[in-house]
């Protein structure tokens, strides 16, 4: 990866920026100091210069140095956002969004020209650079705009390049999806309280379970499915387990309920 020597410029100093521009500075994208962060809690800022050795500011008004801005705001303050910074970002500048539910045409629109824009779906295992980001390029993104928001993406996990109408579907695969996982942890270490496990070797037993078994589907290339048919055996507790939770309707559950954060994903882009 080579080293920009131009600024980068976050909008917003959330948790999801600041996994961003940790990943940035560790894996050598840039210099800190050409990194400038912005945001309207100047204590924020002070401690992420202090942490990071990067610039900060309260005034949007310095994208206009910079050669890629990225958007980090919440949905509800974009439009003030973009009307601030419309007049100050130059034409040749990268615009980079991470905002939630608002489509590269909005982005573009209100930015007042042809911009360049890529829209960036993350979900918050990038916090521990272990992301999977999904990424868009609006109508006038080029090549070398996805490739460089893959740079960046990549300093904190993995990336995938999807066409925008597909975004909502990512959103509810793996935006959401760490909470999926979450949720059976829920369930796992409450079975594990009733059943008499201490909460302490429970909870170590089952995030390694988890990790473990994700690993190995990476690693071996095989399908779930199939995987699952290896640890069921005729009669055993696994086929036991399974049985109930086909029973229950959880695969249908599940699956209904990706599509429901699907359908709540467009709701919320409109």
């Amino acid at each position: 990866m080579s080293v920009m020597e131009s600024k980068v410029v976050f909008i917003g100093a959330g948790n999801m920026a600041e996994a961003i521009v940790s990943g940035m500075v560790a894996a050598g994208f840039c210099e800190p100091d050409k990194i400038i962060m912005t945001d309207i809690r100047p204590e924020r800022l002070d401690d992420l210069g202090a942490q990071y050795g990067v610039s900060v500011s309260v005034d949007n008004r310095v994208v206009r140095n910079a050669e890629i801005v990225l958007l980090a705001v919440k949905p509800q303050v974009l439009n003030e956002v973009l009307k601030g910074i419309a007049r100050d970002l130059r034409e040749e500048t990268l615009v980079i969004s991470i905002v939630a539910g608002i489509p590269t045409s909005k982005i573009e629109t209100l930015l007042g020209g042809r911009r360049r824009v890529i829209r960036v779906m993350p979900n918050t295992p990038a916090l521990i650079g272990m992301g999977a980001s999904a990424l868009a390029a609006g109508i006038n993104a080029t090549e070398a705009d996805l490739e460089v928001t893959e740079s960046i993406l990549g300093c904190v996990g993995i990336t995938a390049r999807v066409e925008e109408k597909d975004i909502d579907a990512v959103t509810a695969l793996s935006g959401s999806g760490p909470a999926y996982v979450f949720y059976l942890l829920e369930a796992m270490l409450a079975a594990a309280e009733r059943m008499g496990l201490d909460r302490k070797t429970a909870r170590q037993l089952a995030l390694q379970t988890v990790e473990g078994s994700a690993r190995l589907m990476a690693d071996s290339g095989e399908e779930a499915a199939d995987l699952r048919a290896k640890v069921t055996s005729k009669g055993g507790t696994t086929e036991a387990a399974v049985r109930s939770l086909d029973k229950a309707g959880v695969r249908d559950a599940i699956i209904q309920a990706l599509l429901a954060a699907q359908k709540r994903s467009i709701e919320l882009s409109q």
